[in-house]
């Protein structure tokens, strides 16, 4: 099946009111053979599994109608959480492709159900996880009121999260070049509490990215670190699919920022 990433982070909206009809097989097919085969740019092994609720007693109270959940595990290493988030995405972004709903889901879920159900070992943990299936034709009044009350539909200016040269400089859409689709597909990626924790200085042929620290670590890592990852694979596929080539690598340029501003990793085009 052929289909473009950069038109599903378009058409991507979190869903959490389902039609309670089970995902046809030839769909589930498809997407279980997608997740077998999903990988990241920063070798951080991620494996997925599709999870029955009724078979492993799996809940979300802002959940409606899903019969599936998507999770994954990772195995607790140095910035876990970026791969973690990329990988993901993307899975998600391949069943919004198939017509099915998704919407990443860490606090409210039954977690020891689904850390059960996803036989978690050593230092292995599952920090999100996703339900799956057809979205509804009409949302539930909670998911109207959540969606509201979180303003799910707005993003920061595009010259508040991305900067030219230095933090000091807001970069607008029209001089930001080869990576202008790329930083705009990526200012719409998805957050936790809609907090958008990017931030990113363009360099030349580099972008830098950086994490805003608004929310407290927990036992399942740094949730906004995850964020960037799936900031980082909207931005990555963008340019994949712009025939871009380009390498993450961790390479600090050191400019001076706000205390709460953490440097995760860099973008380089390659010639």
């Amino acid at each position: 099946m052929q289909f473009s990433f950069t038109d599903m982070i378009k058409a991507r909206r979190s869903v959490r009111t389902f039609d309670g009809k089970p995902v046809k097989e030839p769909d589930l097919k498809a997407l279980d053979a997608f997740i077998k085969t999903v990988s990241n740019p920063f070798n951080i092994p991620v494996e997925f599994r599709l999870l029955g609720a009724d078979e492993f007693n799996l809940s979300s109270p802002v959940v409606l109608g899903s019969q599936l959940y998507l999770a994954a595990k990772v195995e607790g290493c140095e910035n876990y959480e970026i791969g973690y988030g990329y990988s993901f995405e993307k899975a998600c972004l391949y069943a919004q492709s198939l017509g099915l709903g998704t919407v990443i889901l860490a606090a409210s879920i039954n977690r020891p159900e689904f850390e059960k159900a996803m036989d978690l070992k050593g230092k292995e943990v599952m920090p999100v996880a996703s339900p799956i299936g057809y979205p509804a034709l009409k949302k539930s009044l909670r998911e109207t009121i959540m969606r509201k009350g979180l303003k799910a539909d707005d993003r920061l200016p595009f010259e508040t999260l991305f900067f030219e040269g230095s933090f000091g400089r807001g970069l607008k859409k029209e001089n930001a070049g080869v990576f202008s689709m790329a930083l705009e597909m990526a200012r719409w990626a998805p957050s936790a509490v809609n907090k958008q924790p990017w931030r990113a200085v363009v360099v030349g042929d580099t972008v830098h990215f950086y994490e805003l620290k608004t929310l407290n670590d927990s036992p399942i890592g740094d949730i906004q670190k995850l964020d960037m990852g799936i900031f980082l694979s909207h931005f990555d596929l963008t340019m994949k699919e712009s025939g871009e080539d380009g390498v993450f690598t961790h390479s600090d340029p050191g400019f001076p920022h706000e205390q709460n501003l953490k440097y995760i990793v860099s973008y380089s085009r390659t010639k």
